[in-house]
């Protein structure tokens, strides 16, 4: 079996091999930014985000910190922060899983399939059990609002301009949920 950090860079470079967009921060293997494009036949269908991926040294034994940089509209993930709650990742991870899996597996199925019964974001979750068509509405007019290429490249130069504070700007997945209290 190969070493952790010798795992991590192959993960990593098969990512980059993929049609996704990765973007390394300070040529580091173990935090970078992926643009991700919401599912076909979603509301967020048409969306962009920049998805923050920080790879702890234990990685691929403990899960990577996800954290979804632009803002989105959904049951499961922290509008303020972009921290993510997904079982698959803050809980049942397992070094089987790889990066493509994140973003070609589970990330497209929380999008697909919201959990409003084990929220981050209280609003979306009550609005989804509420009225379904209404909350549809408004994940549209977040992607039209927030999820555009052009939003990313906005983002990019908030973060040119401002690297001392990347650490107050993006929390993780980790950084703001209680990990016990998810399903």
């Amino acid at each position: 079996m190969c070493s952790p950090t010798k795992r991590r860079d192959m993960d990593v470079m098969k990512l980059m091999m993929t049609d996704y967009k990765v973007e390394t921060v300070e040529d580091s293997m173990s935090e970078f930014f992926v643009e991700f494009s919401g599912p076909a036949d979603s509301p967020y269908q048409g969306g962009i985000w920049k998805v923050r991926v920080e790879l702890p040294d234990a990685y691929p034994y403990k899960s990577p910190s996800i954290g979804f940089v632009n803002k989105i509209y959904h049951p499961n993930i922290d509008e303020r922060s972009g921290s993510v709650c997904l079982d698959v990742i803050n809980q049942t991870w397992s070094p089987m899983f790889d990066l493509v899996n994140i973003f070609e597996v589970f990330l497209p199925q929380l999008l697909l399939y919201p959990n409003p019964s084990d929220p981050l974001n209280g609003e979306a979750a009550a609005l989804m059990m509420r009225d379904r068509k209404i909350y549809e509405q408004k994940v549209k007019e977040y992607c039209e609002r927030y999820a555009k290429a052009t939003d990313i490249k906005s983002q990019d130069e908030e973060t040119t301009d401002d690297e001392d504070d990347d650490d107050d700007k993006y929390v993780t997945s980790e950084d703001d949920m209680d990990i016990g209290d998810a399903d």
